[in-house]
C-alpha cells in the first residue's frame, strides 16, 4: 500500500482481551484497542518501524505483536509501541472490511 508493507493479523479473543486491559499511561504513545482496530479480531497496520522505517517481525518481541530488530522496538497485539526507541505506535491506514474483503485505502 502506497510502497509500504500492511500486516493483517487476525487475533484471538485472548490477545484481543490483552489488548484492552493495557493500562493506557503506561504507553509511550496512548492509545485504546478500540480505536485502533475497526473489528476487534481482525488488525491492520503499516508494517513499518517508527522509529527508523525499518520492517518489524510479527509474532515477536516481549509483548507477542511485532519486534524490529534493526533497533529494538517492541510493539504489541494492537501495533502500539512498548518497549525500545520508536516514538509512536505503527500506523493503521484508512481501510475497510465488508465481509471477507478487505480495502485500503
Amino acid at each position: 500500500w502506497r510502497g509500504k508493507p500492511v500486516f493483517v493479523k487476525h487475533r484471538t479473543q485472548e490477545e484481543i482481551d490483552d489488548a484492552a486491559g493495557v493500562n493506557l499511561k503506561s504507553l509511550p504513545d496512548p492509545q485504546d484497542d478500540a480505536s485502533r482496530a475497526r473489528m476487534p479480531e481482525w488488525l491492520v497496520v503499516v508494517g513499518i518501524c517508527t522509529h527508523l522505517g525499518c520492517v518489524p517481525t510479527t509474532d515477536a518481541g516481549d509483548y507477542g505483536g511485532w519486534y524490529c530488530p534493526c533497533h529494538g522496538s517492541h510493539y504489541d497485539v494492537s501495533g502500539r509501541i512498548r518497549k525500545g526507541p520508536a516514538p509512536l505506535n505503527m500506523e493503521i491506514p484508512d481501510y475497510e472490511i465488508e465481509g471477507e474483503k478487505l480495502t485500503i485505502g
